[in-house]
C-alpha cells in the first residue's frame, strides 16, 4: 500500500474538532473495556437489538427485485430526512468577488437554498471556452470547511485539469455558524434543534447539495451531463447520500468515510451523519446500491477510525457490489485504500482525479493523475465574508430550526370543544408512541423483589431482554404507605426544590422510590458527553435504531409502575411521578401515554423545544426526531395528562432559563386551555413560587385513588 503524502500547506487531521469526533469514540472503547461497564451495558443493548433488525438481510438476486427495494429505500430515506420541500426558493445568486489565478479564477458566490436561508461557496472556474464537467466538493469536519487547506487542494487540483469546481459550506459550519468566525461545530446541541422539528441535519444536506448542483448547471461554463461529487470525514457522508440521492451525479467519491451503520454503534459521530431509524430498515450498503449504475469510488484509510475502517467499509461495498453485478457494470465501483490515517491526502485525490476523468471525461482509464503545484490561500482570502462583514441578519441553524418549529406550531389543530379534544388526543398519542418514540409498552418485562439483598434496594425491573434496572426506596423499611411517589432525574446535581420534596414526602408518609433509567446514572456510558450533550453517543446510537432515547426512558418508567403494582408497593391507580431537569419531558410523555400515573410534578423541566440558540442544560435523548412535528410541543404533550393532575414548577427555555410568570403563562396557554374545557382547570398549576408542602397537600389520596 502506498505510503501517505500530505499537502505542503494540508493539516493532518490534528484540529480538536476532528479529533473530538474520530479519537474520541476510540479512547472511550478503551475506558470502558478498562472500567467493566454494568453486565448488560447500554452498548450491548443496542448493537443487539441492531444485529436483530438486520439479521434476515439478503442481497437481491434480480434486477427487478433490487428496483423494488431501491424505490422502497429512496421512500424511507427521505421519510427520515422529514421530506424535501416541493417548492425551491429561487437560487437568487450573487457574486462578491473574483480572484484571478494562473489557470483559473476564484469566485465568491453566495446563493438562497431554503427561504432566507444562503449557502456561501467558492466556485473555482477553469480557462478555457465551452462546458466543462463539474465537481461539488463538500467539506468535513475540518475548522476551515470550504477554505480548508484539505479542501482548496482539491478544488484547486481539479480546477487545473480543467473541472468547472464549487466548494460550499455545510449549514452551520464555515462562514454559517452561529458567529461570524470559522471554526465552529455544528454538531451537539447545535444540530440538536433540528431534531424536534424533523430535518436532521443529514437530510438537510442532501437537500442544500441538491440546489447546490442546481446553482451548478445554472452555469454556462457547466455540463449537466458531466457531474460529480467528492468529500471526505464527514462531507465523505454528503457525498455518500447525496450521490445517492441526487442522479444528477454521474460519479461518487466518498473518501474516509465509508463503513457501515452497525459499526457507528459505540462510536462518537456528528450529528451530520446520523439517520434517524436507518437501522430499522437499511445498512449502508444498500445506500452505497443507490448510485448503482452511475461510477463510485470508495477510498479507505488503514489507520482510520473503527467506524471508517478498511474492514467494516468491504461489508458495505461487497453489498454494493451485488448491485452493480445486476446491473453489469462492476467496473464503475472501485475500493481504493491508502496506507494513512483519516485524511484527505494528495494520493487520495491523485485517484480521484483518475477516476473524475474516467467518468466525466470519458478520458483514461480511471488510474492516478499526478496534481500539479499550487499556491494555497489564506483561508481568510477565501471567505464571502471576511472578518465580522457577515449580515447581521443572517440566519443561523438554530434560528432556522425555531422559525419551524414557530411555523409548526401555529398549524398545530387547536381543538373546539372537549368532544373534539378526546379524538384528538387518541390520534396524538398514537402518533407518540408508535411514530416518534418507536413503541413504549415494555417488552417481556419482568421485575423481581430484592429486599434485604442490599441496602434500599426495592425491586429488580427487566423493563425489556438486555435491560436491567433497580428501584431503590430511598428510605428502606420504613415503607409507611402504598401511596407510591417515583422520582426522576436523569444524571447530575438534583435541584434544591427536587432534594426538598423528597424530605417533605418523606414526612407526609409516603414511600419514595428512585430509579436510574437506562444509559443514566450508574449505567451511564463511559466518554458519552460531547460538548453541550451529556448523553450524545447514547442519544445517537438509539436514534440509528429508531428508537430515541425519549421512548426508551417512558419504556422504563412504564415499566417501574407495572413493577410496583404488581409487587403491592402501589395503591390502586395512585402513582405520583416528580421529575428534575429534562426528567419532565421523560415524565410528561409517559404519563401522556399511560393513565395509571395520576399525578405529574415537574421541576424546572423544559417548557418548549422551540429554541434559536444551542441548547444548554439539556438531555439529547429527549429530543425525539419529529416530535414537534409530528405531536407538538410540550404544552401540547403536557395536554395529553388532562384530566389528571399536572403540577409544572419553575419551567425553563432551551437556554436553561427560568420563565417568569407570564411567560410561564402563555407557553402553557393550550395546556390550560384543554384542563379547562374538560372542566378540570384546577388540577393543572404552572408556577415558580408554589412550595413542596403545597405539592405534597394536594397529591390525591389513597382513597380517591382506589
Amino acid at each position: 500500500m502506498a505510503k501517505t503524502k500530505l499537502c505542503s500547506s494540508g493539516r493532518p487531521g490534528t484540529l480538536r474538532v476532528l479529533l473530538t469526533i474520530l479519537l474520541l469514540p476510540m479512547l472511550s472503547l478503551v475506558a470502558s473495556a478498562q472500567q467493566s461497564p454494568p453486565t448488560q451495558s447500554f452498548l450491548q443493548f443496542v448493537r443487539h437489538q441492531a444485529a436483530q433488525m438486520r439479521e434476515k438481510d439478503r442481497p437481491a438476486s434480480t434486477l427487478e427485485e433490487w428496483q423494488q427495494r431501491r424505490t422502497q429505500l429512496r421512500s424511507q430515506l427521505e421519510a427520515a430526512w422529514g421530506g424535501f420541500p416541493a417548492d425551491h426558493a429561487p437560487l437568487e445568486p450573487r457574486l462578491l468577488e473574483t480572484l484571478d489565478r494562473e489557470g483559473y479564477r476564484v469566485e465568491k458566490i453566495v446563493f438562497q437554498t431554503l427561504p432566507n436561508v444562503w449557502m456561501t461557496a467558492n466556485a473555482y472556474v477553469p480557462e478555457g471556452n465551452g462546458r466543462h464537467p463539474a465537481v461539488l466538493c463538500v467539506h468535513g469536519h475540518w475548522a476551515g470547511a470550504k477554505q480548508d487547506p484539505h479542501v482548496q487542494a482539491r478544488c484547486i487540483g481539479l480546477a487545473k485539469l480543467g473541472f468547472f469546481v464549487l466548494a460550499v459550506d455545510a449549514m452551520g459550519a464555515g462562514e454559517r455558524g452561529l458567529g461570524k468566525g470559522l471554526g465552529e461545530y455544528h454538531g451537539e446541541m447545535v444540530a440538536a434543534t433540528l431534531w424536534p422539528i424533523g430535518r436532521p441535519l443529514s437530510g438537510l444536506q442532501v437537500y442544500e447539495n441538491m440546489r447546490a448542483v442546481d446553482y451548478m448547471i445554472s452555469r454556462p461554463e457547466v455540463d449537466a451531463d458531466r457531474l460529480g461529487i467528492t468529500g471526505a470525514s464527514g462531507g465523505g457522508n454528503q457525498t455518500m447520500y447525496a450521490g445517492a440521492w441526487d442522479e444528477r451525479f454521474k460519479a461518487v467519491v466518498p473518501v474516509c468515510s465509508v463503513g457501515n451503520y452497525q459499526a457507528y454503534l459505540g462510536a462518537a459521530c456528528c450529528m451530520c451523519e446520523v439517520v434517524p431509524g436507518a437501522l430499522s430498515f437499511t445498512e449502508e450498503g444498500d445506500i452505497l446500491s443507490l448510485v448503482a449504475p452511475r461510477a463510485l469510488m470508495v477510498v479507505s484509510a488503514t489507520k482510520d477510525a473503527f467506524q471508517f475502517s478498511v474492514d467494516e467499509a468491504k461489508k458495505s461495498i461487497a453489498v454494493a457490489r451485488q448491485v452493480f453485478l445486476l446491473h453489469e457494470c462492476e467496473s464503475r465501483l472501485r475500493h481504493a485504500v491508502f496506507e494513512s490515517p483519516h485524511d484527505y491526502n494528495q494520493e487520495m485525490r491523485e485517484a480521484m482525479y483518475g477516476w473524475m476523468t474516467l467518468h466525466l471525461k470519458g478520458e483514461g482509464d480511471g488510474s492516478p493523475i499526478a496534481e500539479a503545484a499550487m499556491q494555497l490561500e489564506d483561508p481568510e482570502t477565501l471567505r464571502c465574508y471576511p472578518g465580522e462583514s457577515r449580515p447581521d441578519d443572517w440566519l443561523t441553524l438554530p434560528q432556522f430550526a425555531a422559525r419551524e418549529a414557530s411555523r409548526l406550531i401555529a398549524d398545530w389543530p387547536v381543538s373546539a370543544s372537549a368532544a373534539d379534544w378526546k379524538e384528538q388526543s387518541k390520534s396524538l398519542r398514537r402518533k407518540l408512541d408508535d411514530v416518534v418514540l418507536g413503541g413504549t409498552s415494555p417488552r417481556n418485562a419482568a421485575a423481581s423483589p430484592k429486599n434485604g439483598t442490599s441496602p434500599g434496594l426495592l425491586l429488580e425491573v427487566t423493563p425489556e431482554p438486555g435491560v436491567q434496572l433497580e428501584l431503590l426506596d430511598n428510605v428502606p423499611g420504613e415503607m409507611k404507605s402504598n401511596a407510591e411517589v417515583l422520582l426522576l432525574s436523569l444524571g447530575g446535581e438534583s435541584s434544591s426544590e427536587f432534594r426538598k420534596l423528597s424530605d417533605v414526602i418523606h414526612a407526609s408518609g409516603r414511600c419514595v422510590v428512585t430509579i436510574d433509567l437506562r444509559a443514566t446514572g450508574r449505567h451511564s456510558w463511559p466518554g458519552d458527553k460531547i460538548g453541550r450533550a451529556p448523553d450524545h453517543n447514547s442519544a445517537e446510537w438509539s436514534l440509528w435504531l429508531g428508537r430515541p432515547l425519549l421512548g426508551q426512558w417512558v419504556v422504563d418508567v412504564r415499566a417501574a409502575v407495572n413493577a410496583l403494582q404488581k409487587h403491592g408497593h402501589a395503591g390502586g391507580r395512585n402513582v405520583i411521578i416528580i421529575a428534575d431537569g429534562p426528567a419532565g419531558v421523560v415524565a410528561l410523555c409517559a404519563a401522556a401515554l399511560d393513565d395509571r400515573i395520576q399525578h405529574v410534578v415537574t421541576i424546572g423541566s423544559l417548557s418548549s423545544f422551540v429554541c434559536d440558540t444551542p441548547y444548554e442544560g439539556q438531555r439529547l435523548g429527549t429530543l425525539a426526531n419529529g416530535i414537534l412535528r409530528d405531536v407538538g410541543d410540550i404544552q401540547h404533550i403536557a395536554a395529553l395528562i388532562a384530566p389528571r393532575r399536572l403540577t409544572v414548577l419553575s419551567p425553563v427555555n432551551g437556554r436553561n432559563e427560568r420563565l417568569d410568570e407570564a411567560l410561564m403563562k402563555q407557553t402553557f396557554k393550550t395546556t390550560a386551555d384543554i384542563y379547562s374545557q374538560l372542566g378540570a382547570a384546577s388540577e393543572f398549576t404552572v408556577s415558580s413560587v408554589e412550595t413542596a408542602e403545597e405539592i405534597v397537600r394536594n397529591f390525591p389520596t389513597d382513597s380517591a385513588a382506589q
